[in-house]
């Protein structure tokens, strides 16, 4: 393995170049690592490329980068393993390694890629936790990007509900990007979920990451559910990536008057499918829905009206309907406690929204630092984003 893990840190040496390798070299990677330059042009990768992996063997080590991995609790696997995620590899462009912290789902579980914007509304991050929770109720694999808003709310949700749920990120995996969601990440990793990466130790999130960071996410599932998203959102990359996969796409519809629902509004449009509770999606990729019928709605407390019921050798009548608790709701039952400078951020957030530059100028304290805390505070139930860049107390 330390032979591919080398050869992944050669620039431009993509998927289509270790299909050529493999295939000229008949899978042998030591053969690859040690070839000459003019063997690896003849191999179809071209000049530039075989002097890269040339250079490379004098700056590094198979072992080496082995030895890295093991220190930063990272494994690596490629695409023969039978753990690298069999949808993904069935892709054009599947990555010929990924990095892994923590623990991959099993390859035939079924998973549904959860994204959006980073900037959604009340509504958006309602319906988010509510689809995301009841996925995970139903055993299916959440899988998102980890970056702040729908995505943020898709992990937490999925995990809170005892779900599984994979973060793909598009830096190494010994930074966690973005940096507010540290704590999110080590969570899922602890829970028996993983985040994963195409890219090597020491590789720094940049702007072109991302869009190729999407086409993992739709890849390795069976369709996209986007919650939430604008046209001009990063969301369209995933969207884009999954129609060329062929797999499904999912939508919430918004308001039409909302610049967050325009790209999901156009996409129900066009065709794609137009989500209004968790079984609309249950049923295109394949699970029984008839026992489990979980709405949109927030539940109602007390007794549910219409719910199925079997009678025991007595006579007495049981609801056969599952129960399943508000995501939300089960938010504010246990929130996490804030830490000092949160709770001082706290104070000057009540039940009415607040704007983030009110924020900063009442704690005295920089934007950056402000938005960080809000995401922890989001995360640990304490408060909720309500439109662009407003904040409420979740009471």
């Amino acid at each position: 393995m330390g032979y591919w893990v080398a050869l992944s840190r050669v620039p431009r040496l993509g998927s289509a170049r270790f299909r050529l390798l493999e295939s000229f070299f008949d899978g042998d990677m030591t053969a690859v690592w040690d070839a000459p330059a003019r063997e690896l042009r003849a191999a179809g990768v071209g000049r530039a490329v075989a002097q890269s992996i040339v250079t490379a063997r004098e700056t590094s080590s198979p072992e080496q980068e082995l030895s890295r991995l093991r220190d930063a609790g990272v494994a690596a696997i490629n695409w023969h393993d039978p753990a690298y995620p069999y949808r993904l590899k069935e892709t054009d462009d599947a990555p010929p390694v990924l990095y892994v912290r923590g623990a991959l789902p099993p390859v035939d579980a079924p998973s549904i890629a959860v994204v959006g914007t980073r900037r959604p509304s009340d509504y958006g991050y309602r319906v988010t936790a509510d689809l995301s929770s009841s996925l995970a109720a139903h055993g299916v694999v959440v899988v998102s990007g980890l970056a702040l808003g729908i995505d943020s709310r898709a992990h937490k949700s999925t995990v809170d509900a005892g779900g599984t749920t994979v973060a793909v990120l598009g830096n190494g995996l010994d930074t966690v990007y973005p940096r507010e969601n540290l704590r999110l990440a080590e969570r899922i990793v602890a829970e028996g979920g993983a985040i994963i990466s195409e890219f090597p130790l020491g590789v720094r999130p940049e702007a072109s990451h991302f869009p190729r960071r999407n086409r993992i996410i739709s890849g390795m599932t069976l369709g996209t559910l986007v919650t939430e998203a604008g046209e001009t959102s990063g969301t369209r990359w995933t969207v884009y990536h999954a129609l060329e996969q062929n797999r499904e796409i999912f939508c919430v519809p918004g308001s039409i008057y909302s610049e967050s629902s325009r790209l999901t509004n156009r996409l129900i449009r066009e065709g794609a499918k137009l989500v209004c509770n968790v079984n609309d999606i249950l049923v295109e990729i394949g699970l029984e829905t008839s026992e489990r019928q979980i709405p949109l709605d927030l539940p109602q407390t007390g007794p549910t009206s219409g719910a199925p019921v079997k009678t025991d050798a007595n006579g007495s009548g049981e609801s056969t309907r599952t129960q399943y608790r508000d995501p939300i709701e089960c938010e504010r039952a246990a929130p996490e406690t804030p830490d000092d400078d949160e709770a001082e951020l706290l104070q000057h957030i009540a039940k009415e929204p607040v704007h983030i530059d009110d924020l900063v100028t009442l704690s005295r304290r920089p934007i950056a630092e402000i938005s960080g805390f809000l995401t922890m505070l989001e995360l640990k139930g304490l408060v909720r984003q309500v439109g662009t860049m407003h904040y409420q107390l979740v009471t």
